[in-house]
């Protein structure tokens, strides 16, 4: 069972909390491939999907996760909400609560929103990305597919390049890897790297085509330009020279090294269209994973048990 009524972040959960929810996301696996790919667990539970940020993917991945546990959802828009006359985020909540939601997924562009509701309401909280913090259920699904890819992850060399600085997705990366055994090294611009990396247990490189060498799995990710206050780098043609995913690049690593990305990405920026659309990526893999992983999370933290889910799924 999972410690706490929410998911806020990878931090603070342990190896063996992250090996249950990645277990139980491969028997939700198992659900999204039957011709119904629904199950009637949740079907007394509302949840209210709170993005105060834009979103595609994590957005439709909860709604589908939720829809397919049978769920009541509401959707809640930020922009035409009474938080543009002034009302505060709690306030906003606890109308949300006194309807009877059982769970609110929130985005949000602040560090540290999802704690601050958390810590206010009863109901269950899953942090869906805030701010620069951490985005856990992207990490979870990063997680997953690598395991599935490599077996374990325990000793396997993962390498996060791009703009480590402003991204909440490489610290939730990190600091489950770090749990689960990973050997991580983050690669990118001196002024996209945070000084703390080494603390993480990272090691830190600024040279692509070294930190690469030897890799398992590289996880690459965009500039957050939504993020910089100041600029952090000359240009997108300067960042590509030096720190894009391209063919040649890849063809140095051993055969068995695969390519993740988050999105959404900037094509020949980060990395070119041959990587992404290459056989040796499972972007689409990640996206699949997202809703089976969002679905294990949802479930463990509305009470389910583990020793119960096979019954649950019949």
């Amino acid at each position: 069972m999972l410690r706490n009524k929410d998911l806020l972040d990878l931090e603070s959960l342990t190896a063996a909390e992250i090996k249950l929810i990645l277990d139980t996301a491969e028997a939700f696996l198992a659900v999204m491939r039957r011709p119904v790919p629904k199950v009637p667990i949740l079907r007394d539970k509302t949840i209210v999907n709170l993005f105060f940020e834009s979103s595609t993917r994590t957005r439709i991945s909860f709604e589908l996760a939720e829809k397919r546990l049978s769920a009541d959802i509401v959707n809640f828009s930020a922009a035409t909400s009474s938080l543009s006359k002034g009302e505060t985020l709690k306030d906003t909540v606890d109308n949300i609560l006194a309807m009877r939601a059982d769970m609110v997924v929130m985005r949000h562009s602040a560090s540290g929103a999802a704690r601050y509701l958390a810590d206010r309401i009863p109901a269950g909280v899953v942090n869906a990305g805030d701010g620069m913090h951490e985005h856990p259920t992207q990490g979870l699904l990063d997680m997953l597919t690598m395991r599935q890819r490599m077996g374990t992850l325990q000793g396997k060399r993962v390498v996060i390049v791009g703009d480590i600085m402003h991204s909440r997705v490489a610290r939730s990366n990190i600091w489950g890897l770090t749990k689960m055994g990973a050997k991580v090294t983050v690669c990118g611009p001196p002024p996209m790297i945070p000084v703390q990396m080494e603390e993480m247990g990272c090691t830190v490189d600024y040279d692509l085509r070294h930190a690469i060498e030897g890799a398992d799995a590289i996880n690459v990710l965009r500039i957050q330009l939504e993020r910089q206050t100041v600029q952090t780098f000359p240009g997108n043609r300067e960042y590509a020279r030096l720190y894009r995913l391209d063919d040649e690049m890849l063809a140095a690593t051993k055969p068995s090294c695969f390519v993740l990305h988050p999105g959404p990405m900037n094509r020949d920026v980060e990395i070119t269209s041959e990587v992404a659309d290459g056989r040796r990526q499972v972007i689409l893999d990640q996206v699949t994973n997202g809703v089976a992983v969002r679905m294990a999370v949802i479930y463990l933290l509305s009470g389910g048990a583990p020793e119960n889910l096979g019954e649950n799924l019949n």
